[in-house]
């Protein structure tokens, strides 16, 4: 053979190969607390995950179909909204192993797949030939594990551990394959418990406020007034860090009462009551939730690195995200589940060498059901009929598909739950939203533009002026659903009343 076909024939050959992926997968974290969205409150600064924005893209509409912890899960694994995929809430839903998950698909084709981390879908994982996982939430010191589904006691710090698992599994992988790797992170989950050395990480500086802390929910409905997740009432003395996180060793509590001790007496001390202790507890709530966030971003650092060092960098796809968005004290509130925008719209960025551009962003509407289909056709397997989500590559590689959406469907199902947030399901666009709250003590409709109202504080569905907009996003909304094939009534599982 010719020297100049023979390198030809191996240049198609490398170019061909199947990517390797890696799919870091934190829980609530806010994209206002990743310093590549530019935040204008600046709240912390995020190097290392802020790299795969510089090195590759940042989604800036990236929304989640059901924004709770495991029914995004679901959602990532199927490529498919939660009433396809089955998995409704945190309460009761079990995820059915044996239907379709891109990880079976990647491993039929000849992948290497791994899940460490958590994984808070009741069902053993399926599709990996190695997981490594937390049971439930997890804790966040020397938290029990299972291990291919062995008991494991892990000592150390949850992200930490997560990390250096990953690592321990990417060195012992099988080089002759192209891989998968899921590393899930519990961090920065409630009770936002940080590592030990970053404590006092912001200096005890206060935290600039947002405009909405106090917000009195004038202007919208019963549900946004009578739900329970408030820095005001709900914030608990595990929370304030009153209480110790469970399975602390007595050397750990006596680096953790260093910092917290003192500063938990001068609170005692100065007893502040009304807008002053809503004040404190943000503080202590952006002390704690940031300080999860720096181990998570060095674990970032350390998996990017090793990419580097292996010289895997340029045939691997990287993906940055979290299971939903999450408050940071807008609206007084913590945790997520809302269409609000703090709630839908999640933090994603993507490293592919070759298909992102170095430093790009895109306006597109994307969400945690793409994944499914992108990774597939990234790695030449077909996409199978039902994925609800779409091969995201002409948007990563910075085009603007014509028949790409220009509206999404939302629906939230976990009520009556945690923090009391009514089921309720609505149409996004780029400006407008349309939501019903259909619980029969609620069944109130609202519209919200973000241009004149980005804050969305008040409703204008019954605003004359909006009176065309709100017909044409009705029948948007009636649309989509018929598309997705929503059962309408919600199905007998979903009916959280009857546990």
């Amino acid at each position: 053979m010719r020297p100049l076909l023979a390198l030809v024939l191996f240049t198609a050959a490398v170019v061909a190969a199947p990517p390797n992926v890696v799919v870091i997968f934190s829980d609530d974290h806010a994209y206002q607390a990743v310093s590549a969205y530019g935040h204008p409150l600046k709240l912390n600064k995020t190097p290392n995950i802020d790299r795969l924005a510089k090195e590759g893209m940042r989604l800036d509409r990236h929304l989640i179909p059901n924004s709770i912890c495991g029914p995004s899960r679901a959602c990532l694994l199927t490529g498919k909204y939660n009433h396809a995929n089955g998995f409704y809430d945190n309460t009761r839903s079990k995820f059915d192993g044996t239907q379709f998950t891109f990880p079976k698909e990647l491993q039929k084709a000849g992948y290497q797949t791994a899940l460490i981390g958590k994984w808070h879908l009741v069902s053993d994982p399926t599709g990996f030939d190695h997981w490594h996982i937390l049971p439930g939430q997890g804790i966040y010191y020397n938290p029990p594990m299972r291990k291919n589904g062995v008991q494991a006691k892990e000592t150390g710090y949850v992200t930490d551990i997560i990390t250096d698992r990953s690592l321990e599994w990417l060195k012992a992988r099988d080089k002759s394959k192209p891989f998968l790797l899921m590393c899930q992170h519990k961090a920065p989950h409630r009770e936002w418990a940080p590592a030990l050395r970053h404590l006092n990480h912001n200096n005890d500086q206060p935290y600039p406020e947002p405009d909405t802390l106090f917000d009195d929910y004038a202007g919208r409905g019963k549900g946004e007034k009578n739900q329970d997740m408030t820095l005001e009432k709900t914030f608990t003395d595990l929370d304030a860090k009153f209480k110790y996180p469970a399975n602390m060793t007595v050397a750990e509590k006596a680096e953790w009462d260093k910092y917290y001790k003192p500063r938990n007496e001068a609170f005692e001390k100065a007893k502040p009551t009304g807008k002053d202790l809503v004040r404190w507890r943000y503080n202590r709530y952006l002390h704690d939730y940031l300080g999860c966030i720096q181990a998570v971003d060095e674990g970032v650092g350390k998996l990017l690195d090793y990419l580097d060092a292996e010289k895997l960098t340029d045939n691997t796809v990287v993906i940055y995200t979290s299971d939903q968005g999450f408050y940071l004290g807008e609206h007084g509130w913590f945790d997520k589940r809302w269409i609000f925008e703090e709630s839908l719209r999640s933090p994603c960025l993507v490293r592919w060498p070759g298909v992102t551009k170095p430093g790009s962003t895109s306006g597109a509407i994307t969400s945690v059901i793409d994944f499914a289909p992108t990774l597939l056709s990234a790695a030449g397997v077909k996409v199978p009929e039902g994925v609800h989500g779409r091969d995201m590559t002409p948007v990563l590689k910075g085009e603007s598909p014509k028949d790409w959406r220009t509206s999404f469907y939302y629906h939230y199902y976990e009520y009556p739950g945690p923090h009391s947030v009514p089921k309720h399901y609505g149409v996004v666009t780029d400006r407008y939203k349309l939501v019903r709250f259909y619980e029969k003590e609620f069944d109130y409709w609202e519209l919200f533009d973000r241009q004149a109202d980005p804050k969305e504080l008040k409703s204008v569905f019954d605003d004359p002026k909006y009176a065309d907009k709100r017909k044409e996003l009705e029948a948007e909304l009636a649309k989509l659903r018929k598309e997705l094939k929503v059962p309408d009534p919600d199905p007998p599982e979903t009916d959280l009343r009857k546990r």
